[in-house]
């Protein structure tokens, strides 16, 4: 079969491929950002990472992150937040409520009481504006869209930036920024699932995983933080050495027990944010030999192991994503945050600029 090659600028940039049209009329596109060895496909809806191509150990190369091969999947119920962008506030506020300046702010409650994820309509499911340009290490995609106020019950007009950039050394840098009208709070993530074995290739129990934190945010029955920073030492939330994922999963440890598996934050660093890149995980397939680094300026760490899949999304591969099929490591402020005071804070002020920069890289790990 031929297949032909992505549609490319006379300048050697990406083109627009039609990837669908929303209800509402508006169409979606998908560019093809090709490195040395990586290939990253990004959706206009949602920001997604639709695919994400690497080579194994003996130069394989197969897609990492969970997703559909069309729209419809993205835009159904219990899509999952695969790839998406999150905003504006990734992660859980309790009561989906919180108190800014003295007054109180009310959300879209759309995970039982709590605020999650930017709400029921959040950035995972606008439809972004795209440019693509060059840059002195590589070549970059960036979305833009305005987040207007009361988006959500969110106060403020907010422009927000993510740049996708594709480097020369096939390192992938996702870059976030923002500014407002009007004070409010800013917390910006990417919700891949990855499967380092290949998407839809069984589950991720077997991959092991190394998070560079000592400490982590205890969480309640919902899933939101009870405001302790707990150490991790002696518990299954121990990933200080590299471990795999499935080895402590089904332990009677109250914290796993009502996540149903991993869905923590992991406290890198309890300042807002860092200047430089630091690197916050380390994930490994022992059987492929893929390898995933994760930087990042942000202070948090959610590691999700896709507890909620229950077998009842098919994935681009056709195969369905059972629990399990995929791990997150979202970089991002701590949930709840604008409820704990004594947690970095997640406000952004009016003339103020939000920058956040999570960078991913890819290698085989030697044995």
């Amino acid at each position: 079969m031929v297949v032909d090659p992505p549609a490319r600028h006379a300048t050697g940039l990406p083109l627009p491929e039609p990837f669908g049209v929303t209800a509402d009329g508006e169409r979606v596109h998908r560019f093809l950002l090709i490195g040395r060895q990586v290939e990253m496909a990004i959706l206009t809806y949602g920001g997604v990472v639709q695919s994400l191509v690497v080579p194994d150990a003996r130069g394989h190369r197969a897609n990492i992150v969970l997703g559909f091969s069309s729209l419809s999947g993205y835009q159904g119920a219990g899509s999952a937040y695969f790839g998406a962008i999150i905003g504006r506030y990734a992660n859980r506020i309790g009561g989906a409520t919180y108190e800014l300046d003295g007054q109180r702010v009310s959300l879209t409650a759309n995970d039982g009481r709590n605020h999650l994820h930017g709400g029921d309509s959040g950035f995972d499911k606008q439809v972004w504006r795209a440019r693509t340009e060059h840059r002195s290490d590589g070549v970059a995609l960036t979305l833009w869209r305005t987040s207007q106020d009361g988006e959500e019950g969110h106060r403020g007009t907010v422009e927000v930036e993510v740049s996708y950039v594709l480097a020369d050394d096939d390192a992938v840098r996702i870059e976030y920024r923002a500014a407002t009208t009007h004070d409010t709070i800013i917390s910006l993530t990417n919700h891949a699932l990855f499967n380092l074995a290949g998407e839809g290739r069984g589950t991720i129990l077997g991959h092991e995983l190394q998070v560079d934190a000592e400490t982590y945010t205890e969480i309640d029955s919902e899933l939101v933080p009870t405001g302790r920073i707990v150490s991790v030492e002696g518990t299954p939330l121990d990933f200080r050495r590299p471990t795999k994922i499935g080895a402590r999963i089904g332990s009677e440890h109250a914290q796993l027990r009502v996540a149903g598996g991993y869905d923590h934050n992991f406290v890198l660093r309890t300042r807002e944010q860092a200047v430089a890149l630091r690197r916050a995980a380390r994930l490994v397939d022992p059987i492929s030999g893929r390898e995933l680094r994760v930087s990042t300026t942000e202070p948090g760490l959610q590691v999700y192991t896709g507890n909620r899949l229950d077998g009842s999304l098919v994935g681009a591969s056709g195969r369905r994503y059972d629990r399990f099929a995929g791990v997150a490591l979202e970089t991002q402020r701590y949930p709840d945050s604008p409820n704990r005071p004594d947690f970095p804070s997640a406000v952004l002020r009016r003339g103020e600029l939000f920058r956040s920069v999570t960078e991913l890289r890819f290698g085989s790990a030697r044995r």
